[in-house]
């Protein structure tokens, strides 16, 4: 028997084509999951890698969903406070 197909409540799209890669957007999608695994919330966040969003002169760029909020030139420190954000809704200090 398969296991249930779950729906994320809120869904982090990070785009790790090329350019985004090279200006640490692989690096912010491994930060971001493990925060998600580190919290618990492994059923009710998902990151989808994407490959070009074809917004190079933006790289890295990220979506945070249902908020259809996006970062652009983000760092991970950025990428962390919008987790904070629109993820576990606590705005920034």
């Amino acid at each position: 028997m398969s296991k249930a197909f779950k729906t994320p409540e809120k869904v982090i799209y990070v785009c790790t084509g090329s350019k985004c890669k090279k200006k640490g957007g692989k690096d912010i999608g491994k930060a971001l999951r493990s925060m998600i695994k580190d919290m618990g919330l492994k059923d009710q966040v998902e990151i989808i890698k994407t490959e070009c969003t074809d917004r190079c002169d933006y790289a890295p760029v990220m979506s945070f969903q249902p908020d259809n909020v996006w970062l652009k030139q983000t760092t991970e420190f950025e990428a962390k406070q919008a987790f904070q954000n629109h993820i576990l809704n606590k705005p920034n200090p």
